[in-house]
């Protein structure tokens, strides 16, 4: 039998990151057919004080490997966050998928019970059960930035709507 946490985690995180990723491919043709300035969407954001486009996907993808990751008991490769392009976010994104391919379900056995510590030693340490991480902190964060992502396309023009947000399922 296949871990819950496994089938809650890895596929829902695939899944939206390979719609954002061809969202993103979208953008960039869209960019060069109207020639507008890349860097005119991806800074684009829907309010002075939230994070630009690349960002939302940067914390996206983080978010994709270290929720997998902790619940999996493995170390996430550390991005940098230095994509600048259409491109580098691609290739962020491919290589977040392929992190999460290189994890198999039985690393996820017991998940559930498992505790997780945020930010450890600071006074805002926080301690969850792994299925109280992945429901009701994970999860949810990593949906705010991809629909944060998807948004901020959609207001600048991009024609995409509901299927390219679920992308393939």
């Amino acid at each position: 039998m296949t871990s819950p946490m496994y089938t809650f985690a890895v596929p829902v995180f695939k899944q939206m990151l390979m719609a954002l990723q061809a969202e993103l491919a979208q953008a960039s043709t869209h960019a060069s057919t109207h020639s507008i300035e890349p860097d005119a969407l991806l800074q684009a954001r829907l309010y002075p004080d939230m994070f630009a486009l690349a960002k939302q996907v940067q914390i996206a993808a983080d978010f994709a490997r270290g929720v997998s990751a902790r619940l999996a008991g493995v170390e996430a490769p550390i991005q940098e966050g230095q994509e600048k392009s259409f491109a580098d976010l691609d290739v962020l994104l491919a290589q977040t998928v392929s992190f999460l391919d290189g994890l198999s379900a039985s690393q996820f056995e017991g998940s559930e019970s498992k505790e997780i510590i945020l930010r450890p030693g600071t006074p805002k340490e926080k301690r969850l059960t792994g299925q109280t991480y992945l429901a009701n902190y994970g999860l949810p964060q990593f949906f705010f930035h991809i629909t944060t992502a998807y948004a901020i396309l959609r207001h600048n023009g991009l024609a995409i709507g509901k299927r390219d947000y679920m992308g393939v399922y």
